[in-house]
């Protein structure tokens, strides 16, 4: 598409934040809306794979985001006692090293630098409040009254996305799947140089994972009522006792957790836009067209694929239609592939009973899965 492109992405996340970057690099004018009012309050530490990071390399961040984390090759398993089961070389796509831990606030300011560098404008505190597609264009009126008229909209609002809601209604509400997770960041015990996955007979899972060379996060999962939250005095207690039968190193960061505040309660749920990702000139990518439970550790490097993907498809097209159909048609197999699996393994490892479908896809396996997601994309 030779004319340079005006694009409106709604969302400053790490998926609208490298879309972006990549549009604005080839020259697309680009205006990024951004609810909060600051990127800084984005929770705990994120796993960037393989192919996140072959992302990163083509936007030009790369360096940057190894530089703010902690790369790591092997994941290791153990049973809860501790005991080491396996220890798991993890795949690359290319060059691109195998993974990156990362906080999720220093890859927020990675991505926002790169993004203004590459001449995006992001205004924080600000969502859509009225939206017209003509067919030709969309004309945007932002919370903050700027107005504006746009060749595409894009939907990079997470799995709440309130552009998904203006699309189809509540057709595709976010799915609670029975779980959630719980998180706190800690200091780094010296033996985790990579994942730690403890996994057993205890109907759930608690992993240490590096996200720096000082820090590293306890997370785990269990299956909760749709309606409970953390009693905010005593979070740390609540979480201690799920992970009593645990021992190893998920009991020694264990007892670090002394703070309440610091737990980090999250539901695990799913969304899947079964309908065409786009309406006119309006598109949905990310957790806001296909959210996924954490079980691959690729909610966000589908994000960030969609992203680039999507950048690529409208240099390459014609037109914005025809750019949105050949993206959706390479993504969406993908993600679904993603997504399937995700809840498959979550069921698998806390003793949920599966489907067939399912159980032809836990044939793969994680290591499978990593093998499979380290081919271009």
């Amino acid at each position: 598409m030779t004319p340079p492109l005006r694009v409106l992405i709604h969302g400053g996340g790490i998926g609208g934040l490298t879309l972006a970057t990549a549009l604005a690099r080839s020259g697309h004018q680009v205006d990024v809306a951004e609810l909060r009012d600051e990127l800084e309050a984005l929770g705990v530490g994120i796993i960037q794979p393989s192919n996140a990071l072959h992302v990163m390399r083509e936007i030009g961040v790369l360096d940057a985001c190894l530089a703010a984390g902690f790369e790591w090759e092997v994941l290791t398993i153990c049973d809860p006692a501790g005991a080491t089961l396996a220890k798991i070389p993890q795949p690359r796509m290319g060059d691109a090293p195998s993974n990156n831990g990362i906080p999720r606030p220093a890859l927020a300011k990675v991505l926002s630098a790169a993004a203004t560098a590459a001449g995006a404008t992001v205004r924080f505190g600000t969502t859509i409040a009225e939206l017209a597609d003509d067919g030709e264009g969309v004309d945007v009126t932002l919370s903050d009254g700027r107005h504006g008229r746009y060749d595409l909209v894009v939907g990079f609002d997470g799995i709440g996305s309130p552009l998904r809601g203006r699309l189809y209604g509540d057709a595709y509400t976010p799915e609670y799947t029975g779980f959630a997770n719980w998180r706190v960041t800690l200091p780094r015990l010296p033996e985790v140089q990579g994942v730690v996955m403890s996994a057993g007979n205890l109907q759930a899972k608690a992993l240490l994972t590096p996200i720096t060379d000082d820090l590293m996060y306890l997370g785990s999962v269990f299956a909760e009522p749709e309606d409970f939250r953390p009693d905010p005095e005593r979070a740390h207690e609540q979480l201690a006792e799920r992970l009593a039968g645990f021992g190893g190193p998920i009991a020694e960061a264990l007892a670090q957790v002394t703070d309440p505040a610091a737990v980090v309660y999250s539901r695990i749920s799913q969304v899947t836009v079964e309908e065409p990702w786009h309406v006119g000139r309006v598109v949905l990518a990310g957790d806001a067209a296909h959210a996924s439970t954490p079980h691959l550790a690729q909610g966000a490097a589908m994000a960030v694929e969609d992203a680039l993907v999507l950048a690529q498809s409208l240099d390459a097209a014609e037109d914005v239609a025809a750019a949105l159909t050949a993206w959706e048609e390479r993504r969406r197999p993908r993600a679904m592939w993603v997504q399937a699996l995700s809840r498959a393994v979550l069921k698998q490892e806390t003793g949920t009973p599966t489907t067939p479908e399912e159980d032809e896809l836990l044939k793969v396996g994680i290591p499978g899965a990593a093998h499979v997601l380290v081919k271009p994309y």
